[in-house]
């Protein structure tokens, strides 16, 4: 008897749920329950589904329509900008280290300091060079005299054999003896320069303006020219005043740097915070595309009079190659990504329709549509993530007061 009552208790289920399935949609219709199940069947086997997510595959706003906030597409003008992350990088970075032997005297500027060209930065011992130079100009002193007399000498064995009182061979030993004079005195005038070289290697000035860094030897310090150690440089001065960034982009972008650069400055922008842009040009472009990362790496010369940019800092790079007259853009969040690529949700008549697009670029928050979207067209900028291809929609305001954070994509 128990078995003829489980028989028959499914059959009666199996009955039951025949008929809700025969009836679904006039079941669905008087619950309010939005598109019938046949109706999501039909959405979910149709091309354009099938580029969502799966699990967004199937709900045909159960619910009802959807309240979704929506924009018009219109055509703008935007500047083409190209970001990269680049690095900041001295102008000339020059170790600053001793030409002679000797002592440290004098420093005569502070760890860190701001200098310009020409600035005294180290004075060494100069007092044994100064004697030399004393010495030998004493020397020059003497060989200008000798070579006084020499002439004298010289002109009288010549005015001696046109009397008929002298000889030849008299008239040219003296006037050999004037040339070697001459070339005396200037031995010793160039021993004189060298000296006075030597000397002016004492005074240790700025070759730049810049910044000097840390100051390795004091006063008192012993200075080689021979020493080749990590300590041997004096101090480092960064020329920071223009400056350089540099940062690598794509090489799908060469083409256009270089029929950018063609035409004149690429103007750069060099982001340190949102409030805070340093612009400039691109100075120089590498001869070469690294083959390992498929970039090619450029420097831009950054005016740096506030020195908001200091070397080894990582900035954000903007690179304004044109202005696009009528770009087709919207808020990034627009765009989802989808298995089969981008796509966003194209409202005509209360309806949403999925449309694959092709992104050029995002940038400042927008992405530029290349193709699958017109100017006048209506399109999801919230509530995308609870639609469906086909779904029914309500269009609701915008929320106001600060913008709230982007969903997650897909």
């Amino acid at each position: 008897m128990r078995i003829v009552r489980l028989a028959v208790m499914a059959a009666v289920v199996v009955a039951i749920g025949g008929a809700a399935y025969h009836y679904r949609d006039e079941v669905a219709d008087k619950l309010g329950l939005g598109a019938s199940a046949s109706a999501a069947e039909k959405a979910a086997g149709s091309p354009a589904a099938t580029a969502q997510p799966q699990g967004r595959r199937g709900r045909l706003n159960p619910g009802g329509a959807v309240p979704v906030v929506i924009t018009t597409v219109t055509k703008k003008s935007l500047p083409i900008i190209v970001e990269a992350v680049g690095t900041v990088q001295a102008i000339a970075s020059i170790q600053i280290k001793a030409r002679i032997d000797s002592q440290i005297m004098k420093v005569a500027v502070q760890e860190g300091a701001l200098v310009k060209e020409g600035d005294l930065l180290f004075e060494l011992d100069s007092r044994t060079l100064k004697a030399q130079l004393g010495q030998i100009e004493a020397q020059i002193r003497k060989d200008e005299a000798q070579l006084e007399q020499a002439k004298r000498d010289t002109a009288r064995a010549g005015d001696l054999l046109t009397k008929g009182a002298g000889t030849v061979v008299q008239r040219d030993t003296n006037f050999t003896a004037q040339k070697a004079a001459e070339a005396q005195l200037q031995a010793d005038e160039a021993m004189r320069q060298n000296i006075l070289t030597q000397i002016s290697y004492t005074e240790i000035r700025a070759p730049v303006s810049g910044r000097i860094g840390s100051i390795s030897s004091k006063a008192g310090t012993v200075v080689r020219v021979s020493d080749n150690s990590a300590s041997s440089a004096l101090a480092t001065l960064n020329q920071i005043d223009p400056i350089y960034v540099s940062f690598a982009v794509p090489q799908v972008y060469l083409p256009d740097i270089r029929a950018a650069m063609a035409k004149g400055d690429v103007k750069v922008n060099a982001i340190i915070d949102d409030d805070h842009k340093q612009p400039g040009a691109i100075a120089f472009l590498e001869n070469t595309v690294d083959p390992n990362t498929g970039t090619v790496t450029a420097k831009a010369r950054i005016a740096n009079a506030s020195e908001g940019l200091w070397p080894g800092q990582f900035v954000k790079a903007e690179i304004i190659l044109g202005v696009e007259p009528d770009a087709i853009a919207v808020p990034a969040a627009t765009v989802q990504l989808g298995p089969q690529g981008p796509y966003l949700f194209v409202v005509k008549d209360g309806i949403a329709e999925l449309r694959p697009v092709v992104v050029k670029r995002t940038q400042n928050g927008e992405a530029v549509i290349g193709k699958g979207l017109e100017s006048g067209e209506q399109v999801v900028v919230d509530g995308q993530l609870r639609l469906v291809n086909g779904a029914n929609v309500t269009v609701r305001p915008a929320p106001s007061g600060p913008a709230a954070p982007a969903p997650p994509r897909g």
